[in-house]
């Protein structure tokens, strides 16, 4: 049994990961186009319909008068600057619902079928609690920056984005699990490789962390000089802060020289990887997916500095951060595939690989 057997589902998980990655896209949109306070309220049903009336209009602008946001960062705003940033938030909770059905009606479909066995099943229903949990974190970001400060956190923006990255690698992980069910992976490799990658993928996963405070935190409109950061590698400017730590969750030197140290660390690490999969005897996939990965790794390098340098234009930070989701995609295709039973060896995937029996 291998990919034909579960054809309809891979589709079905592989449309979701898109759907989920399109949500992390507008989301980035939504950010930088500082749209996403514009709805006050969370109606899971009736908000799900925008405003079609000028009456429904003007009550939608009188509700946002009412927080911080109007108050004191857009208290000039007419009502048609109001619509302009209404919309993206708009379009990022209605595909927060649509993922919901995507998601949801083909699952009760396939279990009605018998297509999903225990094993599988487990799998799915986890994803589906992580994108209800995503739901319920993005709407827990947004009242971060309707009390006070007309700002959301860092600490929940960056909560936020993780959570979607690590629905997204659940996906794409069965997914993948299901496309090589029962194929077998040629090559010969030192088992460091795969310590190595594991090492990546997590530097990487705390450097998505860090882009999500440089981001909640706007640290990168200063400094916007490369490699330096203004005349020095180090400013005084990232340790000013008392405590230290405080400097690196907090300070907006401080946290954006943490995320250019990672991003050296990452790209090391990118580079060794390569060179050791290189003299190794790599099967096909994993040849593919390392060379994937490794030039990921390299734009994804470019489009971090050049929206520094640009000091953050919208297209330039949306390009980053689908750039991130791209590389993790690249490395998690790369870490499954070396993980993969050689010679008839039985897999030792962890939880998401899948050994899967077809349902009777």
């Amino acid at each position: 049994m291998g990919e034909k057997t579960f054809r309809p589902i891979i589709i079905w998980l592989f449309i979701g990961a898109a759907l989920v990655f399109a949500m992390v896209v507008i989301g980035g949109i939504t950010r930088l186009t500082h749209s996403g306070l514009s709805m006050v309220d969370w109606n899971l049903i009736s908000g799900a319909i925008p405003p079609l009336s000028e009456g429904q209009w003007l009550n939608t602008f009188e509700q946002y008068q009412k927080f911080p946001e109007f108050q004191k960062l857009n208290y000039n705003f007419t009502l048609d600057d109001f619509k302009q940033i209404f919309w993206w938030e708009y379009l990022h909770r209605l595909l927060g619902r649509i993922i919901g059905i995507v998601f949801l009606i083909p699952y009760f479909y396939f279990l009605f079928k018998n297509k999903i066995d225990s094993k599988l099943n487990r799998k799915l229903l986890l994803i589906l609690a992580l994108g209800a949990f995503q739901g319920f974190m993005g709407w827990y970001m947004v009242k971060s920056g309707l009390v006070d400060v007309p700002y959301v956190s860092h600490y929940r923006l960056a909560a936020h984005l993780i959570t979607a990255l690590i629905t997204f690698v659940a996906i794409i992980w069965t997914a993948f699990g299901l496309m090589f069910h029962g194929r077998n992976t040629r090559g010969s490799f030192d088992r460091s490789l795969i310590r190595m990658t594991r090492i990546f993928i997590f530097a990487l996963f705390i450097q998505i962390i860090y882009g999500a405070f440089v981001a909640g935190l706007k640290a990168g409109f200063v400094y916007n000089t490369f490699p330096l950061m203004g005349d020095s590698w180090m400013p005084e400017a990232v340790t000013a802060l008392n405590p230290l730590y405080l400097n690196f969750i907090k300070g907006l030197a401080g946290v954006q020289f943490a995320h250019r140290i990672i991003a050296y660390l990452v790209f090391a690490l990118g580079i060794v990887i390569f060179f050791k999969g290189k003299s190794s005897d790599l099967g096909k996939t994993q040849k593919g997916g390392l060379a994937s990965m490794i030039i990921m790794l390299n734009i994804q390098l470019l489009l971090g500095i050049s929206a520094l340098i640009f000091k953050v234009p919208v297209t330039l930070g949306v390009l980053h951060q689908v750039g991130a989701f791209m590389l993790v995609f690249f490395a998690i295709f790369f870490y499954h595939r070396l993980l993969a039973p050689k010679n008839n060896v039985k897999s030792k995937l962890e939880f998401f690989d899948s050994d899967i029996k077809k349902a009777s």
